[in-house]
């Protein structure tokens, strides 16, 4: 079976996407849909038999999909879900889900009243460290998390305007708040301080804060605190830290560093993730079992709260309680 794809957008991280798909046997690229239509045909032009266009309903209505990638902008959500929902196509949304929490809430009740197969590109939970410390800490008492996305600022426009990203914990953190709901359970309270320190006088038009800490309290007990930055003109942490009564697990991109009595041990991360997640899609789209997507649309809403709490809270000063 040839399973016909389309993209909602054709930037970068579509690309990435693209790239794996190719590999794949039985995936057809048929389709690429974006506002610029320039890029569209580019994208379109690369792979045999692929349309570009430049109006979404003629896509949708004018060519036969089994599946569609949407791959856009923070601020840009809404309107290819809520379409491609009323057609009853399947979709695999990259995150954020959005900015803000009404229209992705929206969303989530539409394909759930229409039992969409979704998928949302938490990536992450897809390497292998997240399953070796999924597995370790059923042997092992949890009692903090420390995570981390300390780096420089993307410069695409958007990025850096509070109203086109939502901010870096919305746009970008996002990642280490859904692997530490992964690994840890749910979040019942958050409370966050942020400030703008540098990059609005460095980069004209930046309104987006710059520094940013966010406690957070589980349902289990635990507490964790989240931090970033996109300041430095370097790249530093990025990951996540769990303090358990066994020793320490530090997860980041590459690997898995299990710290305990006995010494430290470091796992690499071996199979691209994101191929890992493209795989499950194609397998859901091909059997209807979604036992491999490790996150759907109505699982990331719970991520998405949690980073719109912690702006709520940054900008009311008061912790925020998640229902």
């Amino acid at each position: 079976m040839t399973l016909k794809l389309g993209f909602i957008g054709s930037g970068g991280i579509a690309q990435h996407h693209v790239k794996n798909l190719v590999q794949m046997e039985g995936v057809a690229l048929s389709a690429f849909y974006d506002v610029d239509i320039q890029r569209a045909q580019k994208s379109a032009s690369e792979h045999s038999g692929a349309k570009a266009f430049s109006n979404l309903d003629e896509m949708l209505d004018g060519t036969d999909l089994d599946g569609v990638y949407v791959c856009v902008p923070p601020m840009a959500h809404g309107d290819a879900e809520n379409k491609l929902v009323e057609r009853g196509i399947p979709f695999l949304v990259e995150k954020p889900l959005g900015i803000d929490n009404e229209i992705p809430i929206a969303i989530g009740e539409r394909i759930k009243a229409k039992k969409l197969i979704t998928s949302v590109g938490y990536h992450w939970r897809y390497n292998e460290s997240a399953s070796l410390a999924k597995q370790l800490l059923t042997e092992s008492k949890p009692g903090m998390a420390l995570g981390y996305w300390m780096g420089g600022m993307p410069m695409v426009p958007w990025w850096r305007v509070q109203a086109g990203s939502g901010g870096q914990f919305v746009e970008q953190t996002t990642h280490i708040v859904d692997l530490l709901r992964y690994l840890c359970g749910e979040v019942r309270e958050v409370y966050a301080a942020y400030a703008l320190q540098v990059m609005g006088e460095k980069v004209e038009g930046t309104d987006v804060p710059d520094v940013g800490t966010v406690t957070l309290k589980l349902a289990n007990g635990m507490v964790a605190t989240i931090s970033n930055t996109c300041l430095l003109p370097v790249g530093h942490h990025v990951g996540l830290d769990i303090y358990t009564n066994n020793g320490v697990l530090e997860l980041r991109s590459d690997a898995l560093k299990e710290i305990t009595t006995a010494g430290s041990q470091t796992h690499a991360n071996v199979a691209n993730p994101y191929y890992v997640e493209d795989e499950a899609f194609l397998h859901a789209l091909r059997t209807g079992d979604t036992s491999r997507i490790l996150s759907d649309y109505e699982d990331s809403l719970k991520t998405h709260k949690i980073t719109i709490a912690a702006n709520d809270s940054a900008l009311s000063g008061k912790p925020i309680i998640l229902s």
